[in-house]
């Protein structure tokens, strides 16, 4: 199982950073895109075809979700290479609506994506097949329905924990408990300052999150191109003695 971060800038796209967006390859398989914000196409246009892909959503932020449109035009009317047929896509229920909207000709329609995914919602605690991944979504704390992201290839058991977009939560330590890679918001920085209550993460808190996981790798992501990227490390490798890294664009994790 191989990890490519596409793109991992917090809350907008940054000058050489896309917005959240991370590939998970597996052999013999389509890949699993986790989130798909802004610039993530161009990104995934650089990897392989991006209708060779299932497709996953933490929640429904447009720094999460705002290329899947784009990718809903690449799928069915590229002139050479559309979609052969159907993938899967799994997110919060309102999915299908809220980015049918986006993608729809006129303000009451909704575009039905049916013909080029076949969709179902999170289930809490429950796994996800995801060709040979699963994923077992896990409740965050954020302004909108939003969900942490188990992983699991299924040959070798190694697991990927994403955090999305949350505050603190002790569903968060679960979710990544043992984790071979864990990625974890850290919007708030070093957590200095006076912050909005159950919305994100410090680079502090994610690396306790980490800590008490028992995490084997943690990787920051999320960080607004104003971050202060050195002291939001300083700050998680304070709280984590474990391995700590800002994730990147074109960074590839294998296992």
């Amino acid at each position: 199982m191989k990890l490519t971060i596409l793109g991992s800038s917090g809350s907008v796209s940054g000058p050489v950073n896309p917005a959240s967006g991370y590939l998970v390859t597996v052999e013999n398989s389509p890949s699993v895109l986790v989130d798909m914000g802004p610039g993530v196409l161009a990104r995934l246009q650089e990897r392989q075809d991006p209708c060779d892909a299932h497709v996953v959503f933490s929640h429904l932020h447009a720094d999460h979700c705002l290329d899947f449109p784009s990718l809903m035009v690449w799928r069915r009317f590229h002139p050479t290479a559309p979609a052969k047929g159907r993938n899967l896509c799994f997110g919060p229920e309102s999915t299908p609506e809220h980015l049918g909207r986006l993608s729809a000709d006129g303000d009451v329609v909704v575009d039905d994506m049916s013909d080029t995914f076949a969709f179902a919602p999170w289930r809490v605690g429950q796994e996800h097949i995801v060709d040979r991944v699963s994923i077992v979504p896990f409740d965050a704390v954020h302004p909108v329905p939003a969900y942490s992201l188990r992983i699991t290839e299924h040959t070798t058991g190694k697991v990927i924990a994403y955090s999305g977009d949350t505050g603190w939560t002790d569903n968060l330590v679960d979710a990544a408990r043992d984790a071979d890679l864990f990625l974890c918001e850290a919007t708030w920085g070093a957590g200095d300052g006076d912050f909005p209550p159950d919305m994100h993460l410090s680079g502090a808190e994610a690396g306790r999150a980490a800590r008490l996981a028992g995490a084997k790798r943690l990787v920051l992501v999320h960080i607004p191109p104003w971050g202060d990227v050195d002291a939001t490390l300083a700050a998680a490798r304070a709280e984590f003695d474990g391995p700590v890294e800002v994730g990147s664009p074109g960074m590839e994790i294998e296992f």
